[in-house]
């Protein structure tokens, strides 16, 4: 239905000159479709309190709503070329009034929980790319096709909204931090089985996509009218950084259902894991905490284990995040497993001893596109200690690339095995009593696969042959000196 209208959105951001990167793309896209999600809102909304003889109060003015600036209509509903602003004009309103008037509900809104304070967050972020106001004129006359009227048609929007948040997460460069393979979402969310009362958590939360896949997984059945409010208003929550990270999750949030996405802009680790009490701690946390970043020293004094892997503080702010009782599922670099520095050793423990790590999954290389190292997936359950880890090493029998992507079908023998543990050529247990007390390296190998041998990535072989060079070439410079 709306497949060709976003292809030709895209066609026109191609042209764009001040749009470069599929990151451009998408964020352009984001602030439009916004927009015209807002209006169709509000016209429902109007319409709904028209039925029972009430007034509606407009969240933005009549200057300011799309039918008056983006797409002015004639009565016969045809689109108002004459009063439609365009070239220049248009450009300087959206950068000089439209703007900065939606920036200002951030400071009018009551709550940060409210759609009031979304958009001026999401305005006081987010920039106008577009520097043609012809070409602007032609992406807003497509948007105007969407419509956000029925479940349906959000349905079909959110399918094409994940694929251009996928598709900037295979364009390389930093898109693909933003982006989680689905298919691995899916198991993991399967894995802890979420249910309808639980919160859910996710405080790396990038576009939103553990978050969004957990709604659909709890919107799979049928819900009383009392359980679709608990999942709308009451369930997800997540904390992300980057500001275009933000908008994409919070616009792939509302295409999900969610109206006004619990979704704090915020740096996590800034906050003070002593000041988490328990009306914080949620039942369900699912992410996948940016790894191999360094945090400053004062971030740092806010953790116990002192460390600059942004990993690892995410995973120490997760596990503190939790309910006793409560499920967790996190992606982490698979170095975490056996990494011999106190921080890493020190974290190990503390997850064997305040939680049940009852599985780890093995991913192989080129899971995630483009990101360059392997990772795991801990699963654990907060309140009691680990006894015993059962292993799977997921191996799809290929190599895995942006043609050949990981799977559902991929996944499935894990999901089956993992309910009873059970032991198999792919997956094993470990009792804790045979893990080394002194550095809990938790890197226990296939006792099936005999000798395991490491395969190293051309990345990591390419720096190694850098390195070298230099250290030859410095050499090297010390003879020529002494000569």
């Amino acid at each position: 239905m709306f497949q060709k209208t976003f292809k030709n959105i895209d066609d026109v951001l191609w042209k764009e000159a001040g749009c470069t990167t599929e990151l451009d793309y998408t964020e352009q896209t984001s602030w439009m479709l916004f927009l015209k999600y807002l209006d169709d809102l509000e016209q429902e909304r109007a319409m709904e309190a028209e039925l029972v003889g009430k007034p509606y109060e407009y969240l933005l003015d009549e200057d300011h709503r799309w039918a008056k600036w983006a797409a002015p209509k004639n009565a016969d509903g045809s689109f108002d070329h004459d009063n439609a602003l365009t070239g220049d004009d248009l450009i300087l309103y959206v950068n000089q009034e439209l703007f900065p008037y939606l920036q200002g509900f951030k400071q009018r809104a009551t709550s940060p929980e409210t759609i009031e304070y979304k958009v001026g967050e999401i305005f006081g972020e987010i920039k106008n790319r577009f520097q043609s106001g012809y070409s602007l004129r032609d992406a807003l006359e497509l948007m105007d096709q969407l419509r956000f009227r029925s479940q349906k048609e959000k349905h079909e929007l959110s399918h094409l909204y994940e694929a251009k948040i996928k598709n900037m997460g295979n364009a390389g460069r930093n898109g693909g931090e933003y982006y989680t393979p689905r298919p691995l979402i899916r198991a993991m969310i399967r894995v802890v089985d979420p249910n309808i009362g639980e919160r859910i958590y996710d405080g790396a939360c990038g576009s939103a996509g553990f978050l969004c896949e957990a709604h659909d997984y709890m919107r799979a059945n049928d819900l009383t009218t009392e359980q679709l409010d608990i999942l709308q208003t009451r369930t997800f929550y997540g904390k992300e950084k980057k500001s275009l990270a933000y908008i994409i999750g919070i616009m792939n949030m509302i295409l999900h259902g969610i109206d006004a996405p619990h979704i704090i802009h915020a740096n996590t680790l800034a906050e003070n894991l002593a000041d988490i009490q328990d009306k914080d701690r949620f039942d369900v946390i699912l992410a996948n905490p940016p790894f191999g970043g360094k945090e400053r020293k004062e971030i740092q004094q806010n953790f116990p284990i002192k460390t600059g892997e942004t990993a690892f503080l995410f995973l120490q702010h997760f596990i503190k995040s939790l309910k006793a009782g409560g499920r967790g599922a996190i992606v982490i670099k698979n170095t975490f497993l056996s990494n011999s520095d106190n921080a890493s050793k020190a974290l190990r423990q503390e997850l064997l001893e305040s939680c049940n790590l009852h599985t780890i999954l093995d991913c192989p290389g080129g899971t995630f596109i483009g990101a360059g190292v392997k990772t795991v997936v801990l699963f654990f359950e907060k309140g009691s200690s680990t006894q015993r880890v059962w292993y799977y090493q997921l191996d799809p029998g290929r190599n895995m690339g942006k043609t050949n992507p990981l799977n559902d079908t991929d996944l499935a023998e894990f999901i089956e095995l993992q309910k009873t543990f059970a032991d198999s050529p792919k997956s094993w247990s470990a009792d804790v009593d045979a893990i080394d007390q002194k550095t809990f390296d938790l890197s226990v190998k296939n006792p099936d696969c005999g000798e395991e041998i490491t395969h190293r990535s051309p990345r990591e072989i390419m720096e190694e042959i850098a390195a070298l060079d230099a250290e030859s070439a410095e050499v090297l410079s010390k003879i020529k000196a002494l000569l």
